[in-house]
């Protein structure tokens, strides 16, 4: 059996590496400027793109855990690491979330002076690349189904997001003028809100693949029509598929002609297989069990 992970896979954990580099540059970057530019909201956004890195790790390591090939130990793969890893990153984005709100509300209550112009600059470059990296990631999750890669996908847009709101935050200070310095620092609060936001969902949808939660209709629907379509089948009793990373394994019940011989049954056990498997390529796991065909409870 192929593992659940292939070349989509590679390329998502390529593009994982990358966004690495990038957020470990991002964020000295962001960090320097934040400190010397007086702007808590680039700070506090260099905060989040530290998580991005630890995240980013995680995210490594879990898709490599993924697509090792199932063995006697693990007989049906290793891709429950995959929404395991996507729940440490939800987790660390929901701490960077509190942290950056504790110091942003100390920050407003604490009189400083206005954020530099120049951070403006900084905030714009970082807010073009994040949302590169987001969409090119996306695309790879969109690619190859994995919930991992997606996170990691969602982490540089919440990075892009909060670099935006700092860069309204500090122009509102900016152009406001006294008793306007803390707009950076109320920036940071909203980002820090979005962070928590995406953290949450995220931390759903990983939790529901660990316990198991069944995909989506329209997949569940494709599994269907695939076997109703395959000759001599006439009707499908129960049908279960559970995902496990990026690979789906299905349980179905198929009904055909009572007096058919056990060797044909068998036969025709197999050629629900392959159908199924050529409509759902992800179905890297399929049991069949055949029935005669009755008339009623059926699907």
């Amino acid at each position: 059996m192929n593992p659940p992970a292939g070349v989509d896979a590679r390329r998502g954990q390529r593009l994982v590496q990358i966004g690495l580099v990038v957020n470990a540059l991002l964020t000295v970057l962001k960090l320097v400027a934040g400190l010397l530019g007086n702007a808590y909201a680039l700070v506090a956004d260099a905060i989040e793109s530290g998580t991005d890195m630890i995240g980013s790790l995680v995210v490594l390591s879990g898709l490599r855990i993924a697509s090792r090939h199932p063995d006697e130990r693990y007989p049906f793969g290793y891709g429950r690491a995959e929404p395991l890893a996507a729940a440490t990153v939800a987790a660390l984005m929901l701490g960077a979330a509190i942290g950056i709100s504790i110091e942003a509300i100390s920050e407003i209550r604490t009189p400083h002076h206005a954020p530099a112009a120049w951070t403006l600059a900084v905030l714009a470059g970082v807010i073009v690349v994040k949302e590169v990296m987001a969409k090119r990631v996306m695309s790879a999750s969109a690619e190859s189904g994995s919930m991992v890669v997606k996170a990691d996908a969602w982490h540089h847009r919440a990075d892009a997001i909060t670099s935006g709101a700092a860069f309204v935050g500090i122009s509102i200070a900016l152009i406001g003028g006294p008793g306007w310095e803390a707009a950076d620092d109320w920036a940071a609060l909203v980002a820090a809100g979005v962070i928590c936001v995406n953290g949450g969902m995220l931390l759903r949808t990983a939790f529901a693949d660990l316990m198991d939660r069944a995909p989506e209709p329209t997949l569940l629907a494709s599994v269907r029509d695939a076997a109703l379509a395959t000759a001599g089948v006439r009707a499908i009793e129960k049908l279960k598929v559970r995902r496990s990373g990026t690979a789906l394994y299905v349980d179905i019940h198929v009904q055909a002609d009572p007096t058919l011989s056990l060797h044909d049954a068998h036969i025709l056990s197999g050629c629900v297989k392959t159908a199924i498997r050529q409509r759902v390529p992800a179905a890297v796991g399929v049991l069949i069990h055949m029935e005669p065909f009755e008339p009623t409870g059926i699907l």
